[in-house]
């Protein structure tokens, strides 16, 4: 029996707010294991991961990665397991990590050196992959490692901490010995900020939108000024977190989805920067591969072991996608988002 590959292509590009018009869902034929190419895998994905930095990539405007191509499959992050292979490092069943992409299945040329990854699942579940102990958590890891580099009783700030990358930061921070506290959307990500990831405070920024209240709740959580941003957000945000800096203060810059649909993010006081000689440093995990070892060492080890906890929102089915993602960037998420495809 012939089986169907049912695939989200991104069909034109954004103008201004992403919608669900971008995307079209087709269905091609899945190879048999006999029409394999030599060195070639057949995944069946298990989950997709949907990430803030996929929206910069519908634009085709210059960033750190190429424009996702008009009429391809949309690319992302993939767990699964190996239903028929033609390379001798890879047999059917092995659970493995890709970037299969917004499809059920994907042919891996596994001769490509980090093409595919297996991964072991008997502590660690298969989704966690894309999260806690995936490209998520080693962003967080390296952000707060490397970046913050944090010493203990210092205080730390994480905005959209409720999120996948976020909640990694916090927590790494508190085992770290550091205050933490959170900016999240809501009460309900707030209570779980700071009742289930153990932050020591979090401002809610929807109950505080403007300037002048966020900035005095923030105050009041950051007595001791901030020593350390992880910034996923900017805009508003961010220029509060400046006023609150300490003298040295190094920001881990990561993402700004305040501008993700074509924003103007301006910084209302750049001048603070020098004033307070801080090191502000964008990065992209993918460009640091040296890290991976030692971050998913330490990120496993917690989750394996309980102490690192994670939430998930999880899409059913392939054409659930589009309005995932969208929610995504809304911020309707409540920690990872995934999309479940078997």
């Amino acid at each position: 029996m012939s089986l169907t590959n049912h695939q989200i292509l991104l069909a034109s590009r954004p103008q201004g707010e992403a919608t669900v018009d971008n995307f079209k869902l087709v269905a091609t034929p899945v190879p048999s294991a006999e029409q394999l190419a030599d060195g070639a895998v057949l995944v069946r994905h298990h989950f997709l991961s949907l990430d803030p930095y996929m929206r910069g990539r519908m634009n085709e405007s210059k960033s750190y990665a190429q424009p996702q191509p008009l009429d391809s499959v949309m690319l992302g992050g993939t767990v699964g397991e190996v239903v028929a292979s033609k390379h001798a490092r890879f047999a059917v069943g092995d659970k493995v990590l890709g970037m299969g992409g917004w499809q059920e299945y994907s042919i891996v040329d596994a001769n490509e050196r980090g093409a595919l990854h297996k991964v072991d699942t008997t502590h660690i579940p298969l989704a966690a992959y894309l999260g806690a102990v995936g490209m998520p958590g080693v962003t967080g890891w390296y952000g707060l490692v490397k970046i913050i580099n944090p010493k203990a009783g210092e205080t730390v700030v994480v905005s959209a901490a409720s999120g996948a990358v976020g909640g990694v930061v916090g927590q790494l921070a508190k085992a770290r010995g550091c205050r933490v506290v959170g900016v999240a959307g809501g009460a309900d990500k707030c209570r779980y900020v700071v009742d289930e990831l153990g932050f020591d405070a979090c401002i809610d920024y929807k109950a505080r939108p403007d300037m002048r209240s966020f900035y005095a709740a923030l105050k009041e959580a950051t007595p001791n000024g901030i020593d350390g941003y992880f910034e996923n957000v900017g805009g508003m945000i961010l220029d509060a977190v400046l006023l609150r800096m300490n003298a040295f203060g190094r920001i881990a810059l990561c993402g700004m989805i305040a501008g993700y649909n074509g924003e103007p993010t301006p910084m209302q006081n750049p001048a603070l920067i020098l004033i307070n000689r801080l090191k502000v440093e964008g990065f992209i995990v993918s460009e640091h591969p040296e890290v991976w070892p030692d971050a998913t060492k330490e990120l496993g080890t917690m989750v394996a072991t309980g102490q690192l906890k994670f939430r998930e929102s999880v899409a059913q089915g392939i054409a659930s996608a589009p309005e995932a993602f969208l929610g995504l960037l809304k911020g309707k998420n409540f920690g990872k988002q995934l999309v479940q495809l078997i």
